[in-house]
């Protein structure tokens, strides 16, 4: 069945004249735009503005990139720092090494950074952008099969990874293994369409749509980072990753119930986003009660003239809204 296995590509750069294409990073910028894509329509049916998303991911992707970078340095010492190593390809991120622990929480101090900038709340934002960033880490771990990198163990079904590579010390490295970028990648897919399915299921919101995303995504993490077989330190038999997950997944639960419990349902529309000021940034405006959805001056002020008597009342009732409002 050796036709069914995965081939590897032969090299992950393209040159166009002097100028490298990497793939690696095509995939990591393909990612961000589906993200911000993604994360901006959910925003906007939210009531939120359109802009709001990509403003808030000009101060986020920079850092997560950072801290996914950071973390996998830090973690992975000991392959830029030590005795025949060179630490400024610790600077090489075009090769691989993004640590997912990073780059969301460094990513997350850049989100609220732009979010206090905008004037919105953190928690809300997190959750529109949730499945997005799913969907990003999906895209991404195709980065990892240009780079021939984070494979499995040795594998005789039909779905194995093809690996032919030459390692830096000059080792060649043949075989047919496990395909983890695959596995990750495909999981990664099903948390984004679980955590669109059940937030329009069960109406979330304060940051639980985000917790739901991070709880599903270590389970899948837990499993796949238990096939790899690149180096990493280990801590009673397990990696460092799968230690991480393991903390990472009981956090999120606990606050999934928590907020659950003190703050069911999701936020006001009108309280998350003060730069959404009207239909072509925002959702669809709401019908004031008693108003007519077939009449244009439900959702727009009227041209004729409203004699002292209506207006009296128009205020008095718009005044009245604004109260039950606050």
């Amino acid at each position: 069945m050796d036709i069914a296995y995965i081939p590897s590509p032969s090299r992950g750069v393209l040159y166009i004249g002097p100028i490298p294409l990497r793939a690696y990073a095509f995939c990591i910028i393909l990612g961000v735009v589906v993200a911000v894509w993604l994360g901006s329509k959910r925003w906007v049916a939210r009531g939120g503005g359109k802009h709001t998303v990509g403003d808030i991911a000009v101060w986020a992707v920079p850092f997560g990139l950072v801290g996914g970078r950071l973390y996998h340095v830090i973690t992975d010492n000991q392959l830029y720092f030590g005795e025949g190593k060179n630490p400024w390809n610790a600077f090489k991120i075009w090769e691989g090494g993004l640590g997912i622990w990073g780059a969301i929480a460094f990513g997350a101090v850049g989100a609220w950074i732009g979010a206090r900038r905008r004037g919105v709340p953190l928690p809300a934002y997190a959750d529109a952008i949730a499945p997005g960033i799913a969907l990003a880490q999906a895209l991404g771990r195709w980065g990892n099969w240009f780079n021939q990198e984070l494979y499995g163990r040795e594998t005789t079904l039909p779905w194995g990874l093809e690996i032919d590579k030459t390692l830096p010390n000059g080792e060649v490295v043949t075989g047919i293994y496990h395909p983890t970028f695959l596995y990750e990648s495909l999981w990664c897919v099903g948390v984004a369409a679980l955590v669109i399915w059940a937030d329009r299921r069960f109406t979330l919101g304060h940051g639980r749509a985000f917790a739901l995303y991070v709880a599903a995504y270590t389970v899948g993490r837990f499993w796949t980072e238990w096939l790899r077989i690149d180096e990493a330190h280990t801590f009673f038999g397990l990696r460092l990753n799968d230690w991480v997950a393991i903390a990472v997944f009981i956090s999120a639960v606990v606050y999934l119930v928590i907020v659950g419990k003190k703050h069911p349902g999701r936020e006001d529309p009108a309280t998350i986003d003060p730069t959404a000021t009207g239909p072509s940034d925002a959702a669809e405006p709401v019908e004031a009660p008693g108003s007519s959805g077939d009449s244009p001056a439900a959702s727009r002020p009227s041209d004729k003239k409203v004699d002292g008597d209506s207006a009296r009342s128009v205020a008095g009732s718009a005044d009245k809204d604004a109260k039950n409002l606050t």
